[in-house]
């Protein structure tokens, strides 16, 4: 496939041209507007090196962004492959970026059931055990990173669709006490650093949001510290909550004292593409941006990469792609500007409010 690439002249006049995301997010009080990338050899589409500098220069200096998260680097399978043994390569080159443009640095993901090293599951622990594990392999991670970090998605993805546990070695060994254990740990390594609940369908009200509402009380119960909960919020673009039920959503958990992020936005749709779904993706993006920047204790928004030939959607859901903001040969696409639309819009409000619904301007 050719793959479009901006001239020079054009690539140079990027940053005057196209820094606005960020600049309106804080504009509507979020802290952050931020898109995840990935080290080069871990970006999701091979052939595409070529892009490289246009890519960087969006990502790291055009003023787009002022927040990443590392998309696979930090997770278990690359941080310690085998017991006690780590490696931080990866992770690194995008801790390192991000330290060195001053952005803001989501870590992720300390205690999930994927992307694990396979040694993990290869044993049946005992409780004491897997604890030990846990506890090595937050300590040595967080330890790493300690200081640099905004927040920790510390545990990724506990739950079912019905609110209930997942199967996982850890829930299966230690209940929920694993969930206990790893906010327990991951607070002793780094205190200043935010830890958060992080999963994917609380963008909308019903039991998997009750399930995590029930995450933040258990810990909060027990005098474990968490400070927010991630809403990943992969979405379709044919399928989307309204922003009353992302309101209604994110509410859930503000109103429990915890900050609340959109930590991996994305909205798919089927191929191929036409004008009416484009538009329904858009609106997609305008609801929930528009929400979190509407409700007080919604700090930031992440996408989950912004160019579309590096987002894990083609190879995980077939027929469904372009979920991004910028199209293979870095045209934007009109979901870029009803997010621009969504963040200038509460730009416009009084202040952010724990539920207030105005309507989205086009």
């Amino acid at each position: 496939m050719r793959v479009a690439t901006l001239s020079t002249a054009l690539l140079a006049a990027l940053p005057l041209a196209s820094a606005e995301l960020d600049k309106w997010a804080k504009k509507a009080g979020l802290k952050y507007f931020g898109a995840a990338t990935d080290s080069p050899g871990q970006r999701e589409r091979a052939g595409y090196e070529a892009v490289y500098p246009q890519y960087d220069e969006i990502m790291w200096e055009s003023g787009e962004f002022h927040q990443t998260t590392p998309t696979n680097g930090m997770k278990w399978l690359f941080t310690e492959p085998q017991r006690g043994v780590y490696n931080f390569t990866e992770g690194e080159i995008v801790a390192s970026r991000a330290n060195a443009e001053r952005y803001v640095l989501r870590c992720h993901a300390l205690v999930w059931h994927s992307q694990l090293a396979p040694w993990v599951t290869a044993t049946n622990w005992t409780k004491d055990e897997l604890k030990t594990i846990i506890h090595d392999h937050i300590t040595n991670v967080m330890g790493h990173w300690k200081g640099r970090c905004y927040a920790w998605d510390v545990v990724n993805e506990a739950l079912n669709e019905d609110g209930t546990y997942r199967s996982s070695v850890f829930y299966d060994t230690l209940g929920e006490d694993f969930i206990k254990y790893a906010f327990q740990v991951a607070h002793e390594t780094d205190p200043n650093a935010k830890l958060y609940y992080n999963d994917y369908n609380l963008e909308y009200p019903g039991a998997k949001v009750s399930g995590a509402a029930r995450i933040v009380s258990m810990l909060q119960n027990a005098g474990i510290h968490i400070d927010g909960v991630g809403l990943q919020s992969h979405l379709t673009a044919e399928g989307h909550p309204t922003i009353d039920q992302h309101i209604d959503a994110i509410s859930t958990f503000t109103r429990l004292g915890v900050e609340v992020a959109l930590t991996e936005l994305d909205v798919r749709l089927t191929l191929p593409a036409t004008p009416a779904l484009l538009a329904k993706q858009s609106q997609g993006y305008k609801n929930i941006v528009g929400a979190c920047a509407q409700v007080k204790g919604c700090i930031g928004v992440t996408i989950w990469d912004f160019y579309d030939p590096f987002s894990w959607v083609p190879a995980t859901f077939a027929g469904q792609g372009l979920p991004l903001l910028w199209y293979a040969n870095f045209t934007k696409h009109p979901a870029y500007y009803g997010v621009l639309a969504a963040l200038k819009n509460a730009t416009g409000a009084c202040s952010k409010t724990h539920k207030r619904s105005i309507p989205l301007l086009d």
